[in-house]
C-alpha cells in the first residue's frame, strides 16, 4: 500500500467565504482564486452562537472532531486541557512525522514525532523541542499578546536573538524586502498596524524551512492577522452598513485594511503553492468567520480597554500574592496562581473594583486560575473615579488605555474548507458541512480510523451530487 501524500493544512483564522468570492471576482486574489479552481470547495457550519462562537472553541473542534459540548474548551490557553486526542496525537501514533505551526488552543498529550509551535496566546504549553524553538516563540508571542502597546516589551538582546534563529531557519529576501518597505511606510505611527503581515511571513518563512528540511506528512500554518483587521476595520471596508461613520482620517489610513490583509495571505498562498506542488495536499481551513458588527452601534460602538502597567494595577488591586500574568484578546488576561486561596482573593478583589460606583471588572475563577477583563466597553472619562476594594481612588485614565478602534467585526459560523488533491476532482459543494467533520475527513486520508466518540463521518466523495462537480 502507497504512503498517503502529505498534507499542508493553511488555517487562516476567521477569512470570509462572502469577502473571499467578491475579491476572487475582483482579480485582487489570484492564487486564492487558482487553490479554489483546483479544490473540493466546502463550507462549514460551526453548529454554535455566541458566547459559544469564538475561534478558540471552534479550532479545537476542527482539531478533535468534538462538539463545544463535547470537549469543553471554552477559553483561549486551555486547550491543552482537553481530555481527548487531537488529530495530530492520533496521527503520532500511526507513526506519522508532523510540523504543526501554531495551531490555535492546541496542545499535546505527549511527544510529537516532529516539531510543535504553540500559538502565540498560549500558556501552558511550550514548544517542542523547546530549546530550539524558544527565542522565536517568546518574541513573536509578546509582539502579538502586546501589539495595541506603543512601544514593545522587547530589548535589544531579544531582537538579536530573533534575528539569529531567522537568519539559521529560512529568513527569505522577501521578507526582509517587505519589512523594509513596511517600516520605511510607517508615518509617526501610521500603517503601523501592517506589521501584523510581516510576522505572518516570519512565520512563513520559518514554516516553509522546516518543511523542506524535515519533510512532514502533516503540518499546519495558523495566521490571525486578517482576522483582527476584520473585527477592528470592517466599518472602514463598508461605512454604508455602520451609522457610526469613520472620519476621513481614518478611512485615509483604514479603507483599505481588510483587503490588504486578505492579499498578504493570498501571497503566503502563492509561497504555498509553490512549496507543496502537485503531490502534496492543500487544506485551507478557516474555522468560522466574521460579519459586520452592528449589535453596539446604537450604544455609540464597542471599545476595549486594557492596563497601561498590569502589575502596578494589580498591587493597587491588593493582588500581592505571586502570580503569572498572561495578556490574551482584546482586554482579557489569565493569572494564575500558585494557591487556589491566591486565586480565590484575587476574584474577591476583582469583583470588589468599581467605576462611577458601578462594578468595572469581568472575572471568573478555575482553581487556581483567574479570567479577567475590562467591563468598560464604551468612551469613558479619563477622569471617572475607579475605587478598589479598600476604598482608594483612581482616575480611570490612569490605569487603563483604549486599545484600538471601535468593533467593526463580529464572528459568523460559516467557514470556509477547502481541500486541493490532484487526485480528486475540483467540487463546488452547496451544502454546508459540519465542522465536525474536518478532523475524520484529515484522519481519512491517512488511513487511520477515527476514534468512537466521533460522532460524524468523514466527508466522502460519494456524498457529493453530480450537479455540485464543476
Amino acid at each position: 500500500m502507497s504512503k498517503p501524500r502529505p498534507i499542508i493544512m493553511l488555517e487562516f483564522n476567521e477569512l470570509s467565504p462572502t469577502l473571499m468570492d467578491q475579491f476572487i471576482a475582483a482579480g485582487k486574489l489570484p492564487n486564492f482564486g487558482a487553490l479554489k479552481e483546483q479544490s473540493q470547495v466546502y463550507i462549514t457550519e460551526a453548529e454554535e452562537i455566541a458566547p459559544n462562537l469564538e475561534p478558540w472553541i471552534q479550532w479545537v473542534t476542527v482539531q478533535t472532531g468534538l462538539s463545544f459540548k463535547e470537549h469543553g474548551i471554552f477559553d483561549l490557553g486551555d486547550g491543552h486541557k482537553v481530555p481527548f486526542p487531537r488529530v495530530f496525537d492520533l496521527l503520532n501514533d500511526a507513526g506519522y512525522k508532523q510540523w504543526i505551526c501554531a495551531s490555535m488552543n492546541a496542545g499535546l498529550s505527549k511527544p510529537l514525532n516532529g516539531h510543535f509551535l504553540p500559538d502565540p496566546w498560549s500558556i501552558g504549553v511550550e514548544p517542542f523541542p523547546k530549546e530550539e524553538f524558544h527565542d522565536f516563540f517568546d518574541y513573536i508571542r509578546r509582539n502579538v499578546q502586546e501589539h495595541s502597546r506603543d512601544k514593545m516589551p522587547v530589548s535589544k538582546a531579544d531582537h538579536l536573538r530573533f534575528l539569529k534563529f531567522m537568519l539559521g531557519n529560512g529568513l527569505s529576501l522577501k521578507t526582509i524586502q517587505a519589512t523594509l518597505k513596511q517600516l520605511l511606510s510607517e508615518n509617526g505611527g501610521k500603517f503601523r498596524w501592517k506589521r501584523a503581515t510581516i510576522l505572518d511571513r516570519l512565520q512563513w518563512d520559518v514554516f516553509s524551512h522546516y518543511w523542506k528540511s524535515k519533510r512532514p506528512d502533516f503540518a499546519t500554518y495558523f495566521i490571525n492577522s486578517t482576522a483582527h483587521f476584520q473585527h477592528m476595520y470592517w466599518r472602514n471596508m463598508e461605512p454604508g452598513a455602520f451609522k457610526i461613520k469613520p472620519t476621513g482620517e481614518e478611512q485615509n489610513e483604514y479603507k483599505n485594511a481588510v483587503e490588504i490583509g486578505y492579499t498578504a495571505m493570498d501571497g503566503i498562498v502563492g509561497d504555498c503553492l509553490r512549496l507543496a506542488g502537485p503531490d502534496t495536499v492543500i487544506v485551507l481551513a478557516t474555522a468560522l468567520s466574521q460579519q459586520p458588527c452592528l449589535t453596539y452601534e446604537d450604544k455609540e460602538g464597542k471599545l476595549f480597554f486594557r492596563a497601561i502597567d498590569p502589575d502596578s494595577f494589580f498591587a493597587w488591586a491588593g493582588v500581592h500574592t505571586p502570580y503569572r500574568y498572561a495578556p490574551v484578546m482584546s482586554e482579557e488576561f489569565l493569572m494564575y496562581f500558585k494557591e487556589e486561596t491566591d486565586a480565590v482573593e484575587c476574584l474577591r478583589l476583582f469583583e470588589a473594583i468599581t467605576i462611577d460606583g458601578k462594578r468595572m471588572m469581568n472575572a471568573r475563577r478555575s482553581g487556581n486560575e483567574v479570567h479577567a477583563s475590562c467591563g468598560v466597553f464604551s468612551n469613558t472619562d479619563k477622569k471617572a473615579v475607579v475605587r478598589n476594594a479598600t476604598g482608594q481612588e483612581m482616575p480611570f485614565g490612569k490605569l487603563f488605555y483604549q486599545a484600538g478602534g471601535i468593533k467593526s467585526g463580529m464572528h459568523h459560523p460559516d467557514g470556509i474548507f477547502w481541500i486541493r488533491d490532484s487526485a480528486k476532482k475540483p467540487v463546488r459543494e452547496p451544502r454546508r458541512i459540519s465542522l465536525r467533520q474536518v478532523a475524520p475527513t484529515l484522519l481519512a486520508h491517512f488511513g487511520v480510523p477515527k476514534p468512537a466518540y466521533m460522532k460524524l463521518d468523514a466527508i466522502a466523495d460519494a456524498e457529493l451530487t453530480p450537479a455540485s462537480l464543476g
